[in-house]
């Protein structure tokens, strides 16, 4: 056989092993979204590649004396690869270490906080071997090292088995406070997202020198559907309360004219004789 005909099979073999993968993977991924998955899917296409290579080496007689001589030296070379990539190798590891802690899996909503600061925040799409990716809220891509999401601390509502939100909304003084806390009651918990819950009383919460505020907790499955259920219950509750004539207070300024200028008449003059 040529040597063509051998590199040939053996590019074949691997485009066609990491395909067979990526499928395997896929599949699997439909029913998990561990983030082990996704950073063992690199980790074996990365094997695979260097167990074909090296095979592809074994078949001609310059590139395996090649191999046994690196061999050999096998810890010299390891040594002086490791202090080279030592900033890579420690991304690998730290993959490593996040793989089998798992705090967080992919398509889940996450905050990476590193001394006091938020440096991403958003939804966990992918986590490679050398790095997490996360899109966040504002459409930006945050590429983070895997070594800095293993030392940073990570806030993941997603651990918690419901999500709880605020929804606050302030009524005049002269409002019908039983009529307000009815219709927020019963729009919170007619929502098709929300979680029937005792937690769904509405109370009063303070007041200001407009009115009453009305607080309650929106309960939810997720995070996801928190921000829907609360954006719309916050919709209908100004939608309900003007339809029933319940004032929602909100600032105003009156200017006055208060420098109106005075008519000036003039004397006749008086003839002097």
């Amino acid at each position: 056989m040529s040597i063509v005909a051998k590199i040939g099979i053996f590019i074949a073999v691997i485009v066609a092993s990491n395909y067979l993968i990526s499928l395997i993977f896929k599949f699997i991924s439909k029913k998990t979204k561990a983030v082990h998955l996704h950073f063992s899917k690199y980790a074996v296409n990365v094997i695979i590649d260097i167990i074909a290579f090296y095979s592809l080496s074994q078949q001609f007689e310059i590139t395996r004396d090649i191999s046994k001589a690196l061999l050999q030296s096998g810890s010299l070379i390891l040594a002086i690869a490791t202090f080279a990539a030592q900033q890579a190798l420690g991304n690998v590891i730290s993959g490593i270490s996040l793989s089998v802690s798992k705090p967080y899996n992919v398509d889940e909503k996450i905050r990476v906080i590193q001394g006091g600061t938020v440096i991403a925040e958003g939804l966990v799409k992918d986590v490679t071997l050398r790095h997490t990716l996360i899109y966040q809220f504002n459409g930006e891509t945050c590429i983070v090292p895997n070594s800095v999401m293993d030392s940073s601390v990570i806030i993941n509502t997603n651990f918690t088995e419901n999500i709880g939100n605020y929804v606050e909304i302030e009524i005049g003084y002269g409002a019908d406070l039983d009529k307000a806390i009815g219709i927020m009651h019963k729009i919170c918990i007619d929502h098709e997202l929300t979680l029937n819950t005792k937690e769904n009383a509405v109370t009063v919460s303070g007041y200001t020198q407009n009115g009453v505020i009305l607080k309650t907790i929106i309960w939810t499955n997720n995070l996801n559907d928190s921000f829907k259920a609360c954006s719309d219950i916050r919709i209908a509750l100004v939608r309900e309360f003007n339809q029933n004539e319940i004032e929602i207070p909100y600032q105003t300024v009156t200017i006055s004219n208060y420098g109106q200028e005075e008519e000036k008449t003039e004397e006749e003059p008086t003839a002097v004789l």
